[in-house]
């Protein structure tokens, strides 16, 4: 297989996440192309010098294409791997950047045996949305995770780790379900914590709408998730259910221990329940070196709505912008 330097990478989807990565690889391979649903996308994402080129032909944008990654959510990408079957080059590398991975790579596995499957999940993300947004240094020093299939042969995992180097972030190879089964925890938890949060603050605020004007940074800091884009956060949990189950399940669990040790008055049991989430939270997230800020055990943040500027023209049946 030739380096990432010969090769030509169709990104599919470019909102957020897709632009970016796009951006990044620029000038690091023989040339990045684009397919977005809108012609006015694709024409902004060139006019900025995101990619070499770019349209609305799914076709032709991977019919010369040499490694091709989906960047859309998760239920539009398992609508197009049928799609792009019959479209893709044999030989041809096929990557997403799906927010959960059984259900991809299950369908990837379907895949022609000309195509080279791999299945990944950057763990990145930003407040903003949408290729307006697009930054080629989101990746840096991001945890890109890889999840490669039986039938994934270990050159395309090397270009895989290649192309997370290429952007600057570090790949960490993992296995789908076990993929999923953590980032219900790290990720898809946090988001509906968040969302109850905010249906219990309305709640309260029916009854006493003081409530709002007293929530600051605790709160601010605490709800953001519940802010993420509904569409989104829809495809991941239900393409992730069994796990969101499981840790809601867990949550549940832990919440109501509190509230024992609260209703019982029990001070110092409570006291070292609550030390004992501070000494595990603290040293998670730290200054790096340079300065930067590092997360140990990141999710992608939010991905925002911005995966969503890659939803399907419905009537064409394909899931780019």
């Amino acid at each position: 297989m030739s380096t990432l330097a010969d090769l030509q990478v169709t990104v599919v989807g470019l909102g957020l996440m897709g632009a970016s990565l796009a951006g990044a690889l620029r000038g690091q391979c023989r040339a990045v192309v684009g397919v977005a649903r809108r012609s006015e996308t694709a024409e902004e994402a060139v006019a900025r010098g995101l990619l070499d080129r770019a349209g609305t032909d799914l076709a032709e944008g991977v019919r010369e294409a040499d490694l091709v990654v989906l960047a859309t959510p998760v239920r539009t990408i398992l609508r197009m791997l049928d799609v792009l079957a019959p479209l893709l080059p044999a030989g041809c590398v096929l990557m997403d950047l799906g927010s959960t991975k059984a259900q991809i790579v299950e369908r990837m596995a379907h895949l022609p045996a000309t195509v080279e499957p791999l299945g990944a999940h950057p763990m990145c993300g930003r407040e903003s949305s949408g290729l307006a947004a697009a930054d080629p240094g989101l990746y840096h020093g991001c945890l890109f995770v890889l999840s490669p299939l039986a039938r994934t042969s270990p050159q395309t995992l090397s270009l895989g780790r290649a192309l997370v180097g290429a952007v600057g972030g570090t790949p960490l190879v993992l296995d789908a379900e076990r993929h999923d089964r953590l980032v219900a925890i790290a990720s898809h938890l946090p988001y509906l914590l968040a969302c109850t949060l905010v249906a219990a603050a309305e709640q309260s605020a029916a009854r006493d709408r003081m409530l709002w004007q007293l929530c600051a940074s605790g709160f601010r800091d605490t709800s953001r998730l519940a802010a993420c884009d509904v569409t989104m956060m829809l495809d991941i949990l239900l393409t992730n259910r069994p796990a969101v189950l499981d840790a809601v399940q867990g949550a549940e669990r832990e919440l109501h221990a509190l509230a024992e040790l609260l209703a019982g008055a029990d001070e110092e049991r409570l006291r070292a329940a609550l030390a004992a989430c501070r000494a595990r939270r603290q040293p998670m997230f730290h200054a790096t070196p340079g300065g930067e800020a590092a997360c140990v055990c990141s999710e992608m943040e939010e991905r925002r709505r911005a995966e969503d500027n890659g939803g399907p023209a419905p009537e064409k049946g394909t899931g780019h912008e």
